[in-house]
């Protein structure tokens, strides 16, 4: 598998326990946050903590794949929840931000590849229940939507280091999307909000967004991976992709796949493109300004 010839710093670092120990394809941080509930519902803080053990367990300690990984290779996410407000018992809303990381070849660097926010965490949870998630079959929104975060993180980990190595969790993504429009929840339904997860595997999957996917892999494979031995091609493969992502934008007014993108990657868009010229840095600027207008003043700093 490519993986194991490219998570070069993973395997160095683990390179005595890769030998004979084998894991599973996810290592994330799970964090539960239930303070905004009212007080009559967070009674019991025991509750919040086995909710957080169960997204833990099956997202961490089942098999996604039939990929072999070592330990220093696992995927680093961290997926922060927000229940809101409870309905009844054991039914929650609120809402999640999955952060999805990458090591960056060379360093000890970790790079954020995608930051997204999803508004309709809904789910219902009950420790009396087991839970269990099946491939192809839609059972309750928590393993659906967690199933989906998986293969989400499978598919972008896989893009950034092989072109379009992704492609088939990207599919099992999209077909727990489509199972998942029984439930009629709003995070899967083509008129909800348009960043909502529907539009996050549909943007992903939809062929006009196939040189984004490239790009992705261009840009952390070659550019970033390589920018500490030569920043001058890592800058125009940036270039090229910010290009790319404003063609599709053009086609696309509201990508959730761009604004969770961007979202972060900010800060290092900014620092990878500050040590360049004038003219590549302005042109950095009217890209980024145009792409994420909700970033402008961050990016302003290219210009001086």
């Amino acid at each position: 598998m490519e993986q194991s010839m490219t998570r070069i710093i993973g395997l160095v670092c683990g390179c005595l326990l890769a030998l004979t120990v084998q894991a599973q394809e996810i290592n994330c941080q799970v964090n539960v946050n239930y303070d905004q509930l009212a007080a009559q519902q967070r009674t019991d803080i025991s509750y919040f903590g086995q909710l957080k053990g169960v997204i833990t367990e099956l997202l961490n300690n089942r098999r996604w794949t039939n990929d072999q990984y070592q330990p220093a290779e696992r995927i680093n996410c961290t997926l922060n929840i927000n229940l809101l407000k409870s309905t009844q018992q054991g039914a929650f809303e609120g809402n999640a931000q999955l952060i999805l990381r990458r090591p960056v070849y060379g360093t000890s660097l970790e790079t954020n590849v995608i930051t997204y926010v999803d508004r309709s965490f809904n789910i219902i949870y009950l420790p009396t229940q087991p839970v269990f998630f099946r491939d192809n079959v839609y059972t309750d929104e928590l393993t659906a939507i967690v199933g989906f975060y998986a293969y989400m993180i499978l598919a972008l980990d896989h893009d950034t280091f092989k072109s379009q190595g992704g492609t088939q969790y990207m599919q099992r993504a999209f077909t727990i999307m489509n199972l998942a429009q029984t439930g009629r929840q709003s995070g899967w339904l083509v008129e909800g909000d348009k960043r909502n997860r529907y539009y996050l595997i549909e943007n992903y999957q939809a062929p006009q967004f196939l040189p984004f996917r490239e790009g992705l892999y261009n840009y952390h494979r070659v550019g970033l991976d390589g920018f500490s031995a030569n920043p001058v091609q890592s800058r125009k493969i940036l270039l090229d992709l910010l290009t790319t992502m404003r063609k599709i934008q053009s086609q696309v007014s509201i990508s959730a796949l761009f604004i969770g993108f961007m979202d972060a990657k900010v800060e290092e868009f900014t620092n990878v493109m500050y040590e360049g010229p004038l003219a590549e840095r302005k042109r950095a600027f009217d890209l980024l300004a145009q792409i994420d207008p909700g970033h402008t003043e961050t990016y302003r700093k290219l210009l001086y």
